[in-house]
This record gives structure tokens, C-alpha cells and sequence, in this order.
């Protein structure tokens, strides 16, 4: 991604988002779908625009890459983002307040569901050739639109619920573009192993197995060295796990 100007944009009733080069931030209102826009636009908008939805409920955008490697590798873009979401949380989270992963999309605070990522790719896009473009697309449940709500849904939670210390989407999405940049920063300089091994650590511990990442994304789980479970990345990520396609943001 080219490095640009460091970008910025004012809303009404929202602070400044700050992000960090080479970021470029396209603002939706209320009503629109940062996934849907980036994916719909990807080709023209280019690597590192930000699309961001100004929600008081979410933390909604989505971000476009270019991978220089085949789609059936380059999916593991994936994990770099979940990353990098998951970093950003933690920065802002009470001592000691859990954040798991559930493999491969969902985020959960303190055994709440809280959101997840997706992504997306080209329509008919061949395994085997560099794709034009990915986007990298989240949601992560800021607060309850009522204080009485959040007693409805004992396996859902919001940020703010969780006395995260800052929770506005913000703070969340500058907190992603500087840990993506890291994460990036590291798969090129030492390969995608310690991208695999920090997004693992993120998970719920199990112990007497290890797991690891394959080339092409697909997850698996061994005991005693024989593999006893075999996910596979790109079935996983047809559906989101966490989306509730009713309203665009996690289920309740």
C-alpha cells in the first residue's frame, strides 16, 4: 500500500478519527454498509482505504487490501486482521477482562459475543492467481441502543457494558489501522508463523493439543501429533458466524 497523508474527518457529535498512513477514509451515514461499499468499490478505491459507518450502536468499517500472493494463501489476511482487532480491544479493556477468538470469526468479551470480522474476495477469482483485492470487513457492538437491553441477552455484550475505558468506534478503528500496520509489518519481515501464533494465543485455551494454520488458511488441531480435526478457512468464511444479517451487526 502506498503511504498518504495522514487522513482525517469530523463527524457531528464524534471526536476526530486520526488513522495512520497509508490509510484513506471514506465516511458513510448511518444507514449505509461499510462491508458492502468497500466490496462493491474495492477495484477503485484501492489498497488502504477505510470505509467507516458513523453508528452509535457499532464500530462499523471495512478496509481494502492488495495481496501480493495467490487467493488460497492470501486468505490468511484474515487471521493478520483478527489480530488486529482483537489488539485494539485489549488496548482499551478493563485488567484482566478476557478476549477470545472463536475460530475463525467470532470475538467474544468476557464470554459475551461482541462482534466478528469477515472477508471478502473477487466473484470467480482463481485459487491459484493473485486477487485484484480483498476486504477485510467488522462489527463490534459498542452499546445497547437501552441500559435495560443489556440484561435481554445474557450471550451477547457491548463494549460499553464491559467498562471498556474508551469504547467509542473512534478509538476502536484508529486502535485496528496502527495494529494492522504492525501485523503487516511483521508477516513481511518474518513470515505469516508469528501472525499464526498470536492469532492461536487469542483463542480459548484447550489443553493436551496444538494447533496451527495451514498455507491456504484451513485451521487444524492435533493430539499426541495426530491430527484430529481439520477446518477448512474458506467454507468458514462463506457464512459469518457472528452476523445477524437483519441488522448488519452481531446477533443478540
Amino acid at each position: 500500500m502506498q503511504r498518504e497523508r495522514r487522513s482525517r474527518i469530523r463527524e457531528p457529535h464524534a471526536r476526530a478519527l486520526d488513522l495512520p498512513p497509508p490509510f484513506r477514509l471514506v465516511v458513510l451515514r448511518e444507514v449505509g454498509d461499510a462491508f458492502a461499499h468497500a466490496r462493491a468499490h474495492a477495484a477503485e478505491l484501492g489498497a488502504g482505504t477505510l470505509v467507516f459507518v458513523g453508528r452509535s450502536d457499532l464500530a462499523e468499517f471495512a478496509v481494502v487490501l492488495e495481496p501480493d500472493e495467490p487467493l488460497a494463501s492470501a486468505r490468511r489476511a484474515f487471521y493478520a486482521c483478527m489480530v488486529a482487532l482483537s489488539a485494539a480491544l485489549a488496548a482499551s479493556a478493563p485488567p484482566e477482562k478476557p478476549i477470545v477468538i472463536e475460530w475463525p470469526d467470532a470475538i467474544y468479551v468476557d464470554r459475551g459475543l461482541i462482534g466478528g470480522g469477515r472477508l471478502a474476495w473477487p466473484d470467480h477469482a482463481d485459487e491459484r492467481a493473485v486477487p485484484h483485492w480483498l476486504v477485510f470487513g467488522a462489527s463490534i457492538r459498542t452499546l445497547f441502543p437501552s441500559p435495560e437491553e443489556s440484561g435481554l441477552y445474557p450471550l451477547s455484550t457491548a463494549l460499553e457494558a464491559e467498562s471498556f475505558g474508551d469504547f467509542s468506534a473512534e478509538r476502536l478503528v484508529e486502535g485496528f489501522a496502527r495494529h494492522l500496520m504492525v501485523a503487516v509489518d511483521r508477516w513481511q519481515e518474518r513470515g505469516f508463523t508469528p501472525i499464526a501464533q498470536e492469532y492461536i494465543s487469542k483463542l480459548k485455551p484447550e489443553s493436551g493439543v496444538s494447533r496451527n494454520i495451514a498455507e491456504n488458511g484451513d485451521f487444524g488441531v492435533r493430539r499426541a501429533g495426530e491430527l484430529i480435526e481439520h477446518r477448512h478457512l474458506l467454507a468458514a468464511l462463506t457464512v459469518p458466524s457472528w452476523l445477524d444479517p437483519r441488522t448488519s451487526g452481531p446477533c443478540l
